[in-house]
């Protein structure tokens, strides 16, 4: 079992930028492939980044150029930067790992972006 808190959200204006961060805990950390999913309101939960055990990234198309995933292993936390947010960017945002896909959820952390 794999117990994940994500942290690090909050209301930011357009244009601004946000750290989340997902701490995990138990030893398998470094083998979990990561990833960051978010869910807004009346729409279908999406993945936004993921990262696997060897740090290969990819993202989704409308966040390209503006989000970086990456993960300290050391830290067992996996990180979001997010640069440039846009109002479209405003969500629920979930960390999850797994051996090879989401098999544990975190809980969330809202994320609001203001026009």
């Amino acid at each position: 079992q794999v117990h994940l808190v994500e942290s690090g959200g909050g209301l930011v204006q357009a244009g601004g930028s946000l750290r989340l961060s997902c701490a995990a805990s138990g030893s398998r950390f470094s083998l979990y492939a990561m990833g960051w999913y978010r869910q807004a309101p009346g729409k279908e939960r999406e993945l936004v980044a993921s990262i696997t055990s060897t740090n290969t990234t990819a993202y989704a198309d409308s966040v390209k150029g503006r989000f970086t995933i990456s993960r300290d292993n050391a830290k067992n936390t996996v990180y979001l930067q997010m640069s440039s947010l846009k109002p479209e960017d405003t969500a629920v945002y979930y960390c999850a790992a797994g051996p090879l896909g989401p098999a544990y959820w975190g809980r969330g952390t809202q994320v609001t972006v203001s026009s």
